[in-house]
């Protein structure tokens, strides 16, 4: 935590030590699945040039949700590599803007931005809710549409998960339900948009449940998590 005293507590965390394997927009979605337990994000910008490969940044809209994912998170395994956590050194302009300090660039400045982001490559200027598909300011909008219902089932170590979005992964739900003790392996059917998520032990898998229970990957799809049936 030393490392992240020496620039003033703000609501950008900067990421490094990604895994440089993960595809940019799997890389986003799965920070956002990570990320939004702790408040809501503004915006995740992430690199892939040879330069600014492996890293990310996380815009709260709260400093002490920054703050917390920098306690929570500092050295999490994830996509098998331990990750460091740090307030950002630079204020993000959607900060700026919200706190009304935002001071338009100079052309130069623009300019070589502008060639920047050309030579990269990227779609960072693009807002958080085109890219992530979730609202400014919000990580659980309001209620989506035809979720299913939750049923009431036997405790099981294996849980059911439904309502999943459209291309979604293995690692996806792997990088939020690792977070809990005894986490074993994760089945996903993309047809059916379901899947099986296994714990060692019926304990294990209630904890999970209920913490990630309406959990939304996207704004119309809030998880349905039961216990499978046996």
């Amino acid at each position: 935590m030393a490392a992240t005293m020496d620039v003033p507590p703000n609501q950008t965390v900067y990421i490094s030590g990604l895994n440089e394997k993960v595809q940019k927009e799997e890389l986003r979605r799965c920070l956002y699945a990570l990320m939004s337990q702790f408040g809501p994000i503004l915006d995740i910008v992430a690199m892939k040039t040879m330069r600014l490969r492996g890293q990310a940044f996380v815009v709260f809209k709260e400093i002490a949700s920054a703050t917390m994912a920098i306690r929570k998170l500092q050295g999490f395994s994830f996509f098998d590599k331990p990750i460091k956590l740090t307030y950002s050194k630079n204020k993000s302009d959607i900060v700026a803007k919200m706190e009304g300090t935002f001071e338009a660039k100079d052309r130069s400045v623009k300019k070589n931005e502008k060639k920047r982001k050309a030579e990269e490559d990227l779609d960072d200027d693009a807002p958080a809710a085109k890219r992530l598909e979730i609202a400014p300011g919000q990580s659980v909008p309001g209620p989506g549409a035809n979720v299913p219902a939750q049923e009431n089932l036997p405790p099981n170590h294996i849980l059911f998960v439904q309502n999943l979005p459209d291309g979604m992964q293995d690692s996806h739900l792997s990088v939020l339900f690792q977070r809990y003790s005894g986490f074993k392996d994760v089945k996903l059917i993309s047809a059916r948009n379901v899947a099986f998520v296994e714990f060692d032990n019926e304990m294990n898998a209630t904890a999970a449940m209920m913490a990630f229970q309406n959990f939304r990957f996207s704004p119309e799809r809030p998880m349905v998590i039961n216990y499978a049936k046996k």
